[in-house]
């Protein structure tokens, strides 16, 4: 039987999920979507507003890709209502709200799982399954570059909660995932180096953070708003016995080699690019979940602390010392 879903939010993000489930996961069904600018609704589906689609008894779960800042409200109502909930991180930008949530969603017994679509890329799980097998034996260190092609506009960035929060929270998950360490203190240098939008919303496009772990371990993680070449996506893990790295995802994998040097394809452009395959993995493992009442792959814990680091990370930046996760107040 198809599980009957729901969509809130239909952007990139959103239409990257609604087709991904009406073109290639039939044990599942959009049965209702919402949107506040209609025109980016699909004709051929039932449209209506988030609140009626979250309590209309066909939808038995809800994909949330709507502004962070509604996040938060949908995911309890749906709780409420018994819905199981895929979200798009983060939960909200307050580590308080989004410890209230998931006492609601505890509470309510649902299934809530967070996008952290990067966990289901197929280089990046390879890497986790050679860390797990022990393959690099004690890991001693992660790196991670992660930097988009070009900064987003102005209205994105006055409401994305800054890079930490809306960028590198991605990277801080990834490092917990790789590693399977919990982070004890973050320290992170930020800068505004490449001005316009970015400067005029008073956000930085330009960090280094490092992540101590549990063990004493470490993970240094560059993020850029800006690299003219393409996405920017390696990750490296070393340790005892070894090392292991991903790199970039080209359009082909071809060297040409002349008099004057040699020449390769540059990098994907965009994560939509990059990612695709992953967004759909993870869109499998959330139905699959659900229909076979499975446990969720990232939790809302994940979320949470990966929200944690990134609070650590602006106030490390800002106090310019680091700053133990601990300290960090929920």
């Amino acid at each position: 039987m198809q599980l009957k879903i729901g969509i809130i939010g239909l952007g990139r993000i959103g239409k990257i999920h609604y087709n991904n489930i009406t073109q290639q996961i039939p044990e599942a069904e959009v049965v209702m979507v919402a949107d506040v600018c209609h025109d980016a609704l699909p004709t051929h589906v039932r449209h209506t507003e988030a609140d009626k689609l979250i309590d209309d008894p066909r939808v038995d779960a809800v994909v949330i890709c709507s502004p962070t800042d509604t996040h938060a409200d949908y995911v309890e109502r749906c709780a409420r209502m018994g819905k199981h909930v895929f979200c798009e991180k983060p939960l909200d930008l307050s580590l308080t709200r989004i410890e209230q949530t998931l006492t609601i969603v505890k509470q309510s017994r649902i299934k809530l799982m967070l996008g952290f679509n990067r966990r289901f890329d197929a280089n990046f799980m390879k890497l986790r399954s050679l860390v797990c097998e022990g393959k690099i034996g004690t890991v001693h260190m992660v790196k991670i570059t992660s930097r988009d092609p070009a900064p987003p506009s102005l209205a994105y960035l006055q409401s994305s909660g800054g890079l930490f929060m809306d960028m590198a929270i991605h990277d801080f998950d990834m490092a917990r995932y790789i590693t399977g360490k919990e982070v004890v203190q973050v320290y992170a240098a930020a800068a505004t180096l490449t001005g316009g939008a970015v400067a005029t919303a008073g956000d930085i496009d330009t960090t280094v953070v490092t992540l101590t772990f549990e063990d004493g371990s470490m993970a240094v993680i560059d993020n850029s708003r800006q690299a003219v070449y393409g996405y920017d996506q390696r990750l490296e893990v070393f340790g005892s016995e070894g090392m292991a790295l991903v790199d970039n995802n080209k359009p082909d994998n071809h060297v040409y080699y002349h008099s004057g040097g040699a020449q390769s394809s540059l990098p994907l452009h965009f994560f939509m690019d990059r990612y695709t395959t992953s967004y759909l993995t993870e869109m499998q493992a959330f139905i699959k979940a659900v229909r076979d009442d499975l446990e969720i792959p990232v939790r809302g814990d994940d979320g949470l602390k990966a929200a944690m680091i990134a609070v650590a990370a602006q106030r490390s930046f800002e106090q310019n010392v680091p700053i133990m996760l601990s300290e960090v107040a929920t």
